[in-house]
């Protein structure tokens, strides 16, 4: 996205329900300059998350462009809701943004340019609607052309939705980078999409299509980079988007896997009825799917302790993880990647 000075919707969510808006907050180019949230209005941003760019939260659009001294590029849509659809108390937002001269930019599953309001007004002020989540329009089956890229491929795979699969890749592209490794990120969700400013929204692609839409991103950019880190979706245990989980995986035909929890979580977030399995049978079941394909080792992991507040705790928790699991991990907001690297190096990947 070359948009330079943006608002982000958070409304009734913000922080802990509002993860594409956190994202873009601690990894995007964007300078956020206000957060919309009715619920927390007065507050900021390092009110509630003390780790990223501070920034006023506010109540409404034009209360942020205020805020932004009436200089502003866009207004993104923060929150991805369960089915991505369009919550019809952010229209007025929405509208006002439009109205302001400022694109929307927006990774809902509901087409803001199939709005017909919203695509007139857009019209009428000259501004762009850009729904991330909208596929290429020339994606077809994977022809196995991963496993020829120059690059090693390493996938994030998780024990669940939401346990920062997106948040471990950027970190391991990032720590990998400082060691001199040329590695690079590839974006396959509206949040990730939205900080890089290119992938394929693989839970909208056709389902055939899913891990072709892999292939051709690994193929554009695999033999330029030593390293490529592709960020998965939901889990392969889950009951919903386990379709996609194995779409990327195989896809990807990746040559690592880091596995990907968030400490205390013991069911699937949203559907509390299923139950997580241990951390050991994750090592089992992710190897064993990608083997098929393409012989593929958990290498590392990355455990999500954003709820638990103490360091020392969270140490154990890091600890316990790597146990269970076997293979080295860390938190890798709060540690930094580069125990991760570490498992991925010592597996012979990333390095030429």
């Amino acid at each position: 996205m070359d948009h330079e000075r943006i608002a982000v919707l958070a409304h009734e969510k913000f922080p802990d329900r509002a993860k594409t808006a956190l994202g873009v907050l601690r990894y995007g180019d964007q300078d956020v300059l206000a957060v919309l949230d009715r619920d927390r209005a007065g507050d900021r941003v390092r009110d509630h998350v003390p780790d990223v760019s501070d920034a006023p939260i506010v109540a409404s659009f034009a209360d942020a462009h205020a805020a932004a001294d009436g200089d502003l590029d866009a207004l993104y849509i923060g929150i991805a809701p369960i089915g991505g659809g369009f919550d019809e108390s952010w229209r007025e937002d929405v509208e006002a943004a439009i109205e302001a001269g400022c694109d929307v930019v927006s990774g809902l599953h509901y087409f803001l340019n199939e709005d017909e309001e919203l695509a007139g007004l857009a019209a009428e002020h000259g501004v762009d609607l850009v729904d991330v989540r909208e596929p290429d329009d020339d994606l077809t089956v994977a022809t196995g052309a991963s496993g020829d890229v120059d690059a090693d491929v390493v996938c994030t795979v998780g024990t669940d939705c939401s346990v920062g699969k997106m948040t471990a890749s950027l970190e391991i592209v990032a720590a990998a980078r400082e060691r001199g490794i040329d590695a690079a990120f590839v974006p396959t969700g509206q949040t990730g999409i939205m900080i890089a400013g290119w992938g394929n929204p693989i839970d909208r692609v056709v389902s055939d299509f899913a891990a072709g839409a892999v292939e051709d991103m690994l193929v554009e950019v695999g033999d330029d980079r030593e390293l490529l880190v592709v960020e998965g979706q939901g889990s392969i245990v889950h009951p919903a988007y386990s379709a996609v989980t194995c779409g990327i995986l195989h896809g990807s035909m990746a040559d690592g896997l880091v596995l990907c929890h968030a400490a205390g979580r013991e069911a699937v977030h949203g559907y509390e009825s299923f139950d997580l399995p241990p951390l050991a049978d994750y090592v089992d079941l992710y190897e064993d799917l990608a083997a098929p394909v393409r012989e593929a080792s958990v290498v590392a992991g990355a455990l999500n302790t954003k709820d638990v507040a103490d360091d020392g705790a969270a140490a154990d928790a890091v600890a316990e993880f790597a146990a269970e699991t076997g293979v080295p991990a860390a938190d890798p907001v709060r540690d930094g990647a580069d125990a991760i690297v570490d498992g991925i190096v010592d597996a012979g990947l990333g390095e030429r």
